[in-house]
């Protein structure tokens, strides 16, 4: 080959030229590639005119496709052309053989094919090996054969055959030859002549791609190791789903996650949330199928995904259409509809909730729920109850933490969550009937949810992120407001609901109860008729109590009846009469007004106010032979023990003008009782009573028997104002008392009393017990002298009878 070498550069030296793209050819190097542009087409036809020699230069820029000299490289191959095949296509397909390098010296021709003259350079056949090339030689092929063994593009027999090479020049080709090289890395091993430094580069080459070889290698392992772990997982999580098929089980962990994520996406949330429940669902994504944290976890997310944050209710203050509703739905109550209205107006002015909670004060069975609702349908928000009564732990309001076994939020929150606004009526049942114990005081809890000031960020401990309160309107309801702490009591607006009258109690029975209880018994139409009379008799001689639902049940109990008639066949249709009547609910249970048939003596009606209402209390003075003991009985609170001592004091001072012993008190003991012992009582208002009675017994003067008192006394006589006059009033009212005697400071109170009391019942204001006395004694001891009575005859009789007072004056 070196003689044709030498032949070839004494020959001639201007040779046809090929650009070629992307591609380089060595020497020694046999290549086939396909021509098809024009110029070169003709280079390769002048060549293998002349004697198939062609020099090829690679382009520096692949993507031009009609080159000039400046985008040529000045050293490229003289090669043979060994093989020419026409394609179909138009391209002539070449095999060409690398002779030796070639260096441009000038171009010759670029018109219609490229002709330049070269400087070649050959290899020649014996090279003197130094022991520097030699361990050049031996260094590249230790770095070629790591090459082949982590590239695994070239096999062992490649390598093999480019190792076997014992001429450096050649072995430095045929490696660069089997490198994946850019054309620039190529061309730098092409242009070096000489072979120490085309060795060098090639070493260079060698090393910096047989680090990059080992990067990819562990990448490769490090991304194969994790696509075999997710590969492993899927599989393993396809299993579980197909086992989970099986099984019926069709949710699974991970369509878990995904509808928690739906839902999340879909919630409209606070930032803060979301982003807390966002981590709360990563987090059970990571917790084990089988772990009892993940049921905490998710029953935790379903909590908050269900509480309302945002939504809020349309809400519609219509004054109208309120004071409608509550009058279809309550009768009476007036004022308390007044103060409705007037709340309901403030809200229709505001968007805000704004001004004191309401508290819906009075005895049971008046409609504090039922206007509580009225409220929530006036306002066309929804309606939440929550009954507190018995709560004894602040947990019940604030909520367990979650470190507890069935931790769950407080009933603010289950409230809420029923609610599903942010905006409902939420009424707080028995607010006065809460206790406190060693679990903590949960009406301390529920100052932060009726503070409107704090309520904006009320915290649960179960939810553990601030909730805002400020758009719910809060109602109560209590029997007895002053059960309820004076902190809590300070941020409620108090509306007293007092009993209804007889009449009030038959508009509510005919226009009410009567027609629910029809509808519930299926007895609609002419097949049950009672008239007002009857339904009169119902409430005074079956029903004592301050609201109506003992009337309710006593109707319902009749309806029963009149089904049980019609069910068995006796009557198409029933007219309750007051046989009838009798005949189904037994004798009477109480006598109509229940005031004694006679004036008698030490015996005084008082009127006393109870959870349940007002209520008549007697008592009763007996005086007994003795050394002045006082005996109370009656199941007496201390303010009453403490009141019949101040009403004794009072008697003894007035002793002389009694016309009494003064020494009475060392010759007789006083028993002073009001029946019914095992109820407890107890009041500041039974002072007068206690007084009148005992001055009664003494004096020997009976007491007018339609006369009812309440006033509390002072040890000079005064008379004090009471409360719950309203109360007390209707409880006379409906005992038959025709006169009450009430504290002169209590005047200002007979406007909440209701008209039709005040027309039937006669008020006498006193400001000192000698009024009372003038008003309630038969005979005034007083005015004994003017009368001509002697009233310090009895005791000598006393001496003989062995008791006197409570009972028929004696004669």
């Amino acid at each position: 080959m070196a003689t044709d070498h030498t032949d070839i550069g004494q020959s001639r030296d201007v040779y046809p030229l090929l650009p070629l793209r992307g591609l380089l050819v060595y020497p020694s190097m046999v290549l086939h590639f396909d021509v098809g542009r024009p110029r070169s087409v003709r280079a390769l036809e002048e060549a293998m005119v002349e004697d198939n020699l062609i020099v090829l230069a690679s382009q520096e820029d692949g993507q031009i496709d009609e080159p000039t000299t400046s985008d040529l490289y000045r050293v490229g191959t003289l090669a043979r052309v060994k093989q020419m095949l026409k394609l179909p296509n138009g391209t002539i397909r070449v095999l060409v053989e690398g002779l030796c390098r070639a260096e441009i010296l000038a171009f010759v021709t670029e018109d219609e094919f490229f002709s330049v003259r070269v400087h070649t350079q050959e290899e020649q056949d014996e090279v003197k090996v130094t022991p520097e090339l030699q361990a050049m030689m031996r260094s590249v092929s230790q770095q070629f054969e790591q090459y082949v063994k982590l590239s695994r593009k070239l096999d062992q027999e490649t390598y093999a055959a480019v190792v076997d090479i014992n001429h450096p020049g050649r072995f430095a080709d045929a490696v660069a030859s089997h490198l994946p090289l850019k054309v620039r890395e190529k061309q730098d091993i092409l242009e070096a002549f000489s072979i120490q430094e085309r060795l060098e580069r090639l070493l260079q080459i060698l090393s910096d791609e047989r680090e990059v070889l080992e990067l990819e290698r562990k990448i490769h392992q490090r991304v194969r190791k994790q696509m075999e772990k997710t590969q492993k997982e899927y599989y393993l999580r396809e299993q579980m789903k197909a086992i989970q098929r099986e099984l019926g089980d069709k949710e699974g962990r991970t369509a878990e996650i995904e509808e928690l994520r739906e839902k999340l996406a879909k919630k409209k949330l606070p930032p803060a949330v979301y982003e807390k429940v966002d981590k709360e669902i990563a987090r059970l994504e990571r917790i084990p199928t089988a772990s009892a944290e993940g049921t905490v976890a998710r029953t935790y997310i379903d909590w908050v995904l269900a509480l309302p944050w945002t939504e809020k209710a349309r809400t519609q203050a219509d004054i109208a259409r309120a004071e409608r509703i509550l009058n279809e739905e309550h009768f009476g109550l007036e004022k308390v509809k007044e103060r409705i209205l007037e709340f309901i107006a403030v809200q229709a002015l505001t968007e805000k909730q704004s001004g004191p909670i309401i508290c819906l004060a009075g005895p049971p069975g008046v409609g504090k729920t039922s206007l509580a609702r009225s409220i929530a349908k006036s306002l066309k928000r929804p309606f939440v109850r929550v009954s507190l009564g018995g709560v004894r732990d602040d947990a019940e309001i604030r909520g367990h933490r979650r470190t507890y076994i069935g931790a769950m939020p407080g009933r603010i929150l289950q409230g809420m969550r029923q609610a599903e606004v942010v905006n409902p009526v939420f009424l707080l049942d028995e607010i006065d009937k809460m206790a406190s114990d060693f679990r903590g005081d949960p009406a301390a809890a529920m100052l932060e949810v009726l503070d409107p000031e704090q309520n904006a960020t009320f915290s649960d401990h179960y939810i553990e992120m601030p909730y805002d309160l400020s758009d719910v309107l809060f109602i109560t309801t209590a029997n007895n407001v002053f059960q309820i702490p004076g902190p809590l009591r300070d941020r409620m607006e108090v509306i007293q609901l007092s009993g209804y009258t007889e009449l009030e109690k038959l508009h509510i029975a005919r226009d009410h109860l009567l027609p629910r209880q029809r509808e519930r018994h299926a007895l609609k139409g002419d097949k049950m008729r009672i008239g007002e009379d009857v339904l009169m008799e119902l409430i005074r001689h079956y029903t004592r109590e301050a609201g109506v639902r003992q009337l309710d049940r006593t109707i319902a109990t009749v309806c029963r009846k009149v089904a049980r008639m019609i069910a068995a066949g006796e009557s198409k249709r029933v007219v309750v009469t007051s046989t009838i009547l009798r005949s189904f609910l037994g004798p009477h249970r109480y006598e109509f007004g229940e005031i004694e048939e006679v004036d008698q003596v030490g015996v005084v009606a008082g009127l006393a106010w109870t959870e349940l209402g007002g209520d008549m209390l007697t008592v009763e003075v007996s005086v007994i032979p003795g050394s002045g003991k006082v005996v109370l009985t009656g199941h007496l609170g201390d303010v009453m023990k403490e009141s019949a001592q101040t009403a004794l004091s009072y008697v003894r001072s007035r002793a002389k003008a009694l016309h009494i012993p003064v020494d009475f008190h060392e010759k007789v003991d006083l028993h002073i009782h009001v029946p019914e012992g095992a109820i407890p009582k107890d009041g500041p208002s039974a002072g007068i009573t206690m007084a009148t009675a005992i001055a009664s017994a003494l004096t020997n003067c009976k007491v007018r028997r339609d006369v009812a008192m309440t006033g509390e006394i002072t040890l000079r006589g005064r008379v004090l104002p009471i409360g719950g006059l309203k109360e007390k009033s209707l409880a006379a009212h409906r005992a038959g008392i025709r006169t009450i005697v009430i504290p002169k400071g209590n005047v200002k109170d007979l406007e909440d009393v209701p008209s039709v009391v005040r027309e039937q019942v006669e008020f006498r204001p006193v400001s000192h017990m000698d009024e009372v006395l003038a008003i309630a004694l038969v005979d005034n001891p007083l005015d004994a002298p003017a009368k001509g009575l002697d009233h310090s005859a009895w005791f000598a009789d006393l001496s003989e009878s062995g008791s006197y007072g409570g009972g028929e004056a004696h004669q």
